[in-house]
Order: C-alpha cells, then sequence, then structure tokens
C-alpha cells in the first residue's frame, strides 16, 4: 500500500518552449468534455477521411454536429486518459500535475478522505483568472472529498446517503472561477441539481445536458450581466452523460434513442472484441441516445457562438474523461483499464485560422493538457512550475518550432488502500502500471505483496482490438524495450511503483 503524499514536482519536467505569444485580443475558451464517452463513438470515424487514420472500426453513431467540428478541427486519435477514472483524470486535467501531486489518486467519495483535490495547488482557472480572464465551470466537477458542508443543512453531507459521493464545492475551493454552477457527482441525468456562485442549490427537471448547455449559452450571451464583458473568459463543461446509469429511457435522451431503439446488439457493438452475449449489450441505445443528444446541444452551443460573433476568438476543445469498454473483452467495468476502450479519449480542437485541420496521432497525456491550454491561449509564460504535462500548444499549431513529441504515456491503476477502524480508505494501492506508445500497449500488474500477477502486451497496429497477449517470453526484445520506456516515465513521474522499487527484477529504474 502507498500512503498518500504530496511531492514536489521535479520543475525539469516543464516544457514551455515554442508556445505561441500572446495576441493583441486574447481568445476565449471553450472547454466540453463529456464523462465515459470513448473515442471511437464519434460518428465522423466511419468516413473514410478518419477510418483511414486508424485501424479500428467507428461506432454506428449519429453525430452531426461533432462530425462538422472534426472538420473545422485537429482531432486527436491517440489522446489518453492516464488514469482513466473520472476524479483523477478531472484532477490532473485541473493542474497539470500527477494524481499524487493534485491530491486526487481515487474517485472522490467521503470514504477516501485522503483524495481530494489540493486546496493550495494552482489549478488552470486560477491561471486564467490572474490573467484577466472571467471563468466559469458548469456541471460536474467531482475532484472535492465530500464532507458536511451542506449550505442548505449546515453541518450535513448534502444528502443522506452514506457513503456520500456528492459534494458541494466552497468559494474558496473553487479556484479562479467566479461563475459557479456545479455539483460533485450524482447519476440522476433528468432530475440533476447544482449549486449556484452564491451557494443556492437549484433542482431540475430536465435532461442535464441539455440543461448545462442551456446554462453555458446564457453566459456566451451574457444574459442577466453574468459575466464581465470587457475580459475574454474560459468556460469549462463537465457533461455526466454518457456516463452510467444507461439502463433505460429513463436515464437517456429521447431524440437519441429514437435512432437506435430498433437496433440489435450485432448492429450496435461492431468492434471485433465486443461480446454480444453479455446482459450489458441492453446498454449500447442508451448510451449512443446519450452520445446523440449531447452532439444535438453541443451544436446549440457551437450556433450560440456563432450568434454572438465570437467563433472566430475562441478555442472549443471537446474531449472525455475516460472511455467506456461497453462490452468489449467481455468486461464489465467501463473504465479504470489498460484497455483501449477505456483509455483512449476524443481530442478535438478548433482554433479558427490558427490550428489547421486535420488528424493526428499526437500522444497527448492527461497533465498536458492544462499547459497546452494555456499555450494556446498565449499564456505559455504562466503555466505553474507545478505542472508536471507539457504544453503541446506548438505541435497543434503547426508551429515552425515545435515542442518534442511524446513517444509514450503513462498507464496507471489505484485501488484503495487499507481501511481504518473507522472505514476510512488510508492511502492507495498501486496495482498496476503500463506504457502505451503508437505501435504497443504494456499493462503489469501486481498484488498487495508486490508479486506480479498479470502482464498484457499488445501489438496495437496489427491488432487494433487487443484480443492477442503476446508471450513476453516469446517478444522479449520488444518487452524489455517497453519495461525500459515504462521505467523511464515512471522515474520522471516519481509515481510509487519508481519509489518503491515495484518489480524491480522486470522494470529497469536504474538503467
Amino acid at each position: 500500500m502507498v500512503k498518500f503524499r504530496n511531492i514536489v514536482p521535479f520543475s525539469g519536467l516543464i516544457l514551455v518552449a515554442c508556445s505561441p505569444g500572446a495576441t493583441a485580443e486574447r481568445p476565449n475558451v471553450i472547454y466540453v468534455f463529456p464523462d465515459q464517452l470513448r473515442n471511437s463513438s464519434l460518428g465522423f470515424w466511419s468516413d473514410p477521411e478518419y477510418a483511414s487514420q486508424v485501424g479500428w472500426r467507428g461506432d454506428p453513431v449519429l453525430t452531426p454536429n461533432l462530425d462538422r467540428f472534426a472538420s473545422e478541427s485537429v482531432v486527436l486519435s491517440e489522446a489518453v486518459s492516464n488514469c482513466p477514472v473520472s476524479s483523477p483524470h478531472r484532477g490532473m486535467l485541473l493542474t497539470g500535475m500527477w494524481p499524487e501531486r493534485s491530491g486526487v489518486v481515487l474517485n472522490c467519495m467521503s470514504e477516501r478522505p485522503e483524495s481530494s483535490l489540493r486546496e493550495d495547488a494552482e489549478c488552470i482557472g486560477d491561471v486564467f483568472a490572474a490573467a484577466g480572464y472571467d471563468c466559469a465551470y458548469i456541471g460536474k466537477l467531482h475532484v472535492d472529498h465530500p464532507t458536511p458542508n451542506n449550505p442548505q443543512r449546515p453541518g450535513t453531507y448534502v444528502s443522506d446517503d452514506l457513503p456520500e459521493w456528492d459534494a458541494y464545492t466552497p468559494p474558496e475551493r473553487r479556484h479562479g472561477f467566479n461563475y459557479w454552477y456545479s455539483y460533485g457527482t450524482y447519476d440522476v441525468h433528468k432530475h440533476p441539481h447544482y449549486w449556484d456562485t452564491a451557494g443556492n442549490r437549484h433542482d431540475v427537471d430536465e435532461w442535464s445536458v441539455q440543461h448545462e448547455i442551456g446554462k453555458a449559452i446564457d453566459y456566451i450571451r451574457n444574459a442577466d450581466g453574468v459575466r464581465d464583458a470587457d475580459k475574454p473568459f474560459f468556460m469549462m463543461i463537465g457533461l455526466n452523460p454518457p456516463h452510467s446509469p444507461y439502463a433505460s429511457t429513463d436515464d437517456c435522451d429521447l431524440e437519441g434513442y429514437a435512432h437506435y431503439k430498433d437496433k440489435s446488439a450485432s448492429e450496435l457493438l461492431v468492434r471485433a472484441n465486443a461480446d454480444t452475449t453479455m446482459a450489458k449489450t441492453a446498454a449500447a441505445p442508451f448510451y449512443f441516445a446519450n452520445v446523440s443528444g449531447i452532439d444535438r446541444e453541443f451544436g446549440r452551443l457551437l450556433d450560440a457562438l456563432d450568434r454572438a460573433g465570437l467563433a472566430r476568438n475562441t478555442i472549443v476543445v471537446f474531449a472525455s474523461d475516460h472511455g467506456e469498454t461497453l462490452c468489449s473483452h467481455g468486461i464489465v467495468d467501463p473504465k479504470n483499464s489498460v484497455w483501449r476502450e477505456s483509455m483512449n479519449i476524443p481530442f478535438i480542437v478548433r482554433y479558427p485560422g490558427r490550428i489547421p485541420h486535420r488528424v493526428d496521432d499526437l500522444l497527448l497525456s492527461s497533465p498536458d493538457i492544462m499547459p497546452t491550454l494555456l499555450g494556446l491561449a498565449g499564456l505559455a509564460e504562466r503555466i505553474p512550475r507545478s505542472v508536471e504535462g507539457r504544453d503541446l500548444s506548438s505541435v497543434l499549431m503547426q508551429s515552425p518550432v515545435q515542442a518534442e513529441r511524446p513517444q509514450a504515456a503513462l498507464y496507471m491503476r489505484n485501488l484503495d488502500g487499507e481501511r481504518d477502524a473507522e472505514g476510512l480508505v488510508r492511502g492507495f494501492f498501486a496495482e498496476a502500471r503500463g506504457v502505451k506508445t503508437l505501435e504497443h500497449t504494456l499493462e503489469l500488474a501486481v498484488d498487495r505483496a508486490g508479486r506480479l500477477t498479470r502482464v498484457r502486451l499488445f501489438d496495437d497496429r496489427t491488432d487494433p482490438y487487443q484480443m492477442n497477449n503476446l508471450d513476453p517470453a516469446r517478444h522479449s526484445e520488444l518487452f524489455a524495450r517497453l519495461s525500459g520506456e515504462l521505467a523511464r516515465l515512471l522515474r520522471e513521474s516519481n509515481d510509487a511503483w519508481y519509489r518503491e522499487r515495484t518489480l524491480s527484477d522486470i522494470v529497469p529504474y536504474d538503467n
């Protein structure tokens, strides 16, 4: 078990050179990220232009607005959620730091008091606010440890559920976001609730995505003067769907559902590794319904930007927390695994006149997102020294001088540590670590005594659905090379495996 630690990051990991300089008119930035949307669940991957860039088949999902958006953007085919669970990814997204330094190593809930976004972290909202931006956060946050700080009933949790997953974020923990309409985590898609800037609670009878995009449009229009119109704005929109539940029409967008309700599991689950005998296949039409609903609402957001005359000077990013296995490999767990369906996330960036349209296999990692957004906005000089990710804005913009492209991405899987006498989780168990390159995937897993329990090794080019687990003994040179790459990434990130020399007989930490 690893004790939870806040470790000062290595300043040598910060790469901010080659970023674009500030422009006379600073761009607005909108970051939209549904939860649990896998990269293949976007319609344009079935288009020959995009399909020719990947070795897998896109899901048969209708996303006309995102298809149009992709045609105006750079589309990343290999973006990675390094720790593919909501809270750890969001911690990395907000801070640019790996989970141990962001403070968020496990999904946040009341029984995990040590997993919570650090109050002293300099987050992306802090940086944009200090640079003179009006900052808005709308939707799901899920980076705070729930405490009895209910503004409506002081001294209680925000519900009577135990353990509590949802959380109220007070003003002192909002990290630069002056406009607030958010919640921790609450999976009732058609009856969501939110706390506004003043701490008032709003219970809503509307599909959450539609409601949140409506709030975002009001923010863009500056309805009722909700933002400072003399400032550029930075807005994050954390959508919960297509995150579970997805078991009935009570959970999904009905307009989207009409496209899929009469299709069989084999018609919807077209990946070669999908097990269509699983009970979970019944979720497919509801999952895809929510994806199509998100597409429709995203189109509304883009239309609002056009009507406001802001599209030309607004960077828009569409991404996700992590993926969804959706019956691939016959597993029920939708996330927290090395499978491509779990790790590979959408990452699409539109910056009119500055980013040329293309499909790019850039291995963008979760901690890279914060510094890259700051670099795109011309704020590279403001990237905090605490950031461990890389500013890859020059690569996205195809600048004459570009940052070095990552050759590999780290994978991590953390589980609960031991429980104390009160039943609270202390520390975490670093069960698996791995590495993803453009050609291969490697995962090593251990038991709580540190003994090797699992090796997964895939050639992702010849086996894009990861159905043939290669024998390390028969592919010893490849295994050694990837183990060396893993050692480098663990060393650079000062990961728990590196500090404890986990599997040191396999992973050459000191080479």
